[in-house]
């Protein structure tokens, strides 16, 4: 059984027991959160929503917050001697794990 779920902006494939890494969220690590964007669940037959199945939710338990790896960014214009520019950009996520998937 798995569901496609739309979080963060992004639609996700998930399964019982799987760990995914999600646009940061506002909730301590520890704690459950319930997801009802659920864009598609299929298990012996399939429910499409339109644009979210009815009734539909994925239990979720927070593992933790945190921060990727920095994306370093250079920029310049060239033939110009003062317009360099660098600068560091961390993204922050928050790391899911998949309790339940109801329908």
């Amino acid at each position: 059984m798995y569901a496609i779920i739309e979080t963060g902006g992004k639609q996700l494939k998930v399964e019982k027991g799987q760990s995914i890494f999600v646009e940061k969220l506002e909730a301590e690590p520890g704690t459950e959160i319930v997801i009802d964007k659920v864009c598609l669940i299929s298990d012996e037959t399939t429910k499409i929503g339109t644009p979210y199945v009815e009734g539909a939710k994925v239990t979720c338990k927070v593992e933790k917050q945190g921060k990727e790896k920095k994306v370093r960014i250079f920029m310049y214009h060239s033939k110009k001697g003062s317009t360099r520019h660098r600068q560091g950009h961390r993204q922050p996520y928050t790391k899911l794990t998949i309790e339940s998937i109801e329908a």
